[in-house]
């Protein structure tokens, strides 16, 4: 099956570039409310499925036992910048477990934005494990291991406690085994499993609702959603779209990228879940493609709309800081705009 067009990028008055791919909209029984292209296809969710990675963190008490509030469970789901207040948070989460940035295994990268790399360079300090965009949820691991009593060298490993644990509690969420013949690397270094769109809806409709859930693991599911959207600079940071995104909307809209044009988000007073996948793995295309699934779905004021409509149409400028074009939904998912 070949997913449609879902996204153009418009120069002058001709349509220059498409972007095929595929969305998937569940509630928490399954039920698809809207889906485009093959949804039932396993893709690799990277880092969009970092809020289902924390749940052990917070369901084995760990998050209690080391005080952790909003800002620390945003950033244990973030994919961030680098930024100081992210670099400080995962170290302060760290040393709450009594170790530093030497055991995260996430791997040294440069922060995202120029001037904190600039700030690093100005102090003759190299990046380090701290400013990778995914510290806050290494952290995490780090946290849960010591928390359990277990040694979190190699936790980002497969058979470790960390990702076992990581393992069930994904499997059990999405109603899918997770297992080696799906199983690949991420960028981090920890295992990432294809999971099919439609079961990736169905798990972020139950994060939003609770629905299918223990009690315990709605409870926890809750809270880091609630989090993200308290937190949302800690998700992502300064002119991150996770970011922008989930202030436009504050406290309606969850949403988290992943690598290679993936998005999962889910609207909590609808209870409903949103997978999405870019085909060529472009992320200003996945952008689009859940700005415009959300602002299809969720009823808003005009203030809001008006707030979204940046990220559902973005403009395209130029070195010169001039108007050359923009993005738009196509297809489908423009036809479902205008019903």
């Amino acid at each position: 099956m070949s997913n449609p067009i879902v996204v153009e990028l418009v120069r002058g008055p001709a349509v220059e570039s498409v972007h095929a791919g595929a969305i998937a909209v569940s509630d928490a029984a399954g039920k698809l409310v809207l889906a485009i292209g093959d949804v039932g296809r396993a893709i690799y969710p990277r880092s969009a499925v970092k809020l289902l990675q924390a749940l052990p963190l917070v369901e084995c008490g760990a998050a209690d036992d080391y005080g952790f509030g909003a800002r620390e469970l945003a950033l244990a789901c973030s994919s961030h910048n680098g930024e100081a207040a992210h670099v400080d948070t995962a170290r302060g989460m760290l040393a709450r477990a009594g170790r530093d940035g030497n055991a995260l295994e996430c791997g040294p990268q440069p922060p995202e934005r120029d001037a904190d790399r600039a700030s690093l360079h100005r102090a003759n300090l190299l990046p380090n494990s701290l400013h990778n965009n995914c510290s806050g949820k290494h952290a995490g691991f780090v946290c849960l291991a010591c928390h359990e009593g277990e040694d979190p060298t190699g936790y980002v490993t497969p058979d470790h406690f960390v990702q076992a644990a990581v393992r069930r509690t994904m499997a059990e969420v999405v109603g899918v085994s997770l297992d080696a013949d799906i199983c690949g690397i991420d960028g981090c270094s920890i295992p990432t499993y294809a999971v099919p769109l439609d079961r990736l809806a169905r798990g972020f409709a139950r994060i939003a609702g609770g629905e299918g859930l223990t009690a315990d693991r709605a409870s926890a599911g809750k809270r880091l959603m609630a989090a993200c959207m308290a937190e949302p600079f800690m998700v992502g940071g300064t002119g991150r779209f996770c970011t922008r995104l989930m202030e436009a909307l504050p406290g309606r809209v969850f949403a988290k990228i992943g690598a290679e044009g993936v998005y999962c988000a889910a609207l909590p007073e609808l209870g409903l879940g949103i997978a999405l996948k870019a085909d060529d793995g472009a992320s200003r295309a996945a952008e689009v493609m859940v700005a415009a699934t959300i602002a299809r779905l969720l009823p808003m004021s005009e203030a809001e709309a008006a707030r979204l409509a940046p990220l559902t149409q973005p403009r395209l400028v130029n070195w010169m800081k001039r108007d050359v074009g923009f993005l738009r939904p196509a297809g489908p998912l423009v036809a479902g705009l205008a019903a």
